[in-house]
């Protein structure tokens, strides 16, 4: 699965990833790195009292009303939001001015970003807003967000590190330390940007508990099957006879059995939901992920799933 995802984009957005690169190049060279917002620096940080909440757009958030409930909590560690949640996130009132180390992350290459940076909340709040951004981010992107006052930190999104010195991951490393000497650090994504936002809680802003909510990489049972079968009609929906084994393959119903709830995985929810489970098996053992998105396809080894009121008030930090 891992392979066919890969292959899929590096075929279609090969020439783009380059494209974007080279345009923001010296906007890298001369803007901060996302190591400058790393705590653990400075040796008498201890990252076991510090906790961050990653906040997805999936349906669960509204749904539970976790964003209110945030709000009304005591809740006093770090907001990582995703790009695609945002303006939604901000319209809600959780806002840097209720929760001071906030950040937003971007790692996607597509010009489409820059529509989640065009809103007049963002302005009021941007430059409150810390925005860690893929060198590989499209520019009208990164443009947008930095002329609202977010300030840009730079990070690698690794996926073809595997292919050595040929590597764009390996060639734009070079690049950027050409001026750059430390480099930038670099995440794995698993393909999307939730994924990344849970790297960035520990490996950039050092928290060692990681709590997530609407991420639910998943669907509703009652989603509509053609909204499913297109991944939210981003692609043109397969011709599968929907009663075949084949369909049932590629659209499975997974049950979690820690918030008794089912949902239907597509092929892209496929392989970000093992992916992410892989990466949390596979953290240091100080690092906790907390799934209190409430349902879903997160759970398993080292997944600890809980209600979100349940986090806040044992994290009430």
């Amino acid at each position: 699965m891992e392979k066919v995802v890969y292959d899929f984009f590096h075929k279609n957005d090969f020439d783009e990833w380059i494209g974007n690169f080279a345009l923001n190049l010296n906007d890298i060279w001369n803007e901060p790195s996302a190591r400058d917002l790393d705590p653990t620096n400075d040796e008498s940080y201890d990252m076991t009292n510090h906790s961050a909440i990653v906040i997805g757009k999936g349906p669960s958030l509204k749904k539970n009303n976790h964003l209110q409930k945030l709000i009304e909590s005591n809740y006093s560690g770090t907001i990582i939001c995703t790009d695609g949640a945002l303006i939604n996130v901000l319209k809600s009132g959780v806002t840097p001015d209720l929760f001071p180390n906030f950040f937003v992350v971007t790692i996607e290459p597509y010009k489409i970003q820059a529509t989640l940076y065009d809103d007049p909340i963002i302005e009021k709040f941007g430059t409150k807003i810390k925005g860690i951004f893929s060198t590989l981010t499209h520019p009208d992107a990164v443009s947008k967000a930095r002329k609202n006052g977010i300030k840009i930190h730079w990070l690698h999104t690794l996926f073809d590190y595997n292919e050595g010195k040929k590597s764009i991951n390996n060639i734009t490393s070079l690049m950027v330390r050409t001026k750059k000497n430390k480099g930038l650090p670099a995440i794995q994504t698993g393909g999307n940007v939730g994924t990344s936002c849970w790297f960035v809680g520990w490996k950039i802003l050092g928290c060692s508990t990681i709590s997530l909510i609407g991420m639910n990489h998943g669907w509703e049972e009652d989603d509509p099957i053609e909204t499913i079968m297109s991944h939210g009609q981003m692609f043109e929906a397969p011709k599968i006879d929907k009663q075949s084994e084949l369909f049932k393959k590629l659209f499975p119903k997974v049950h979690n059995p820690e918030f008794n709830s089912t949902c239907i995985l597509d092929p892209i929810f496929q392989y970000y939901s093992s992916a992410l489970k892989e990466f949390i098996s596979r953290a240091p053992s100080e690092i906790r992920t907390i799934n209190a998105t409430e349902g879903g396809s997160l759970f398993g080894e080292k997944i600890h799933c809980m209600p979100f009121t349940d986090f806040l008030k044992n994290f009430d930090q």
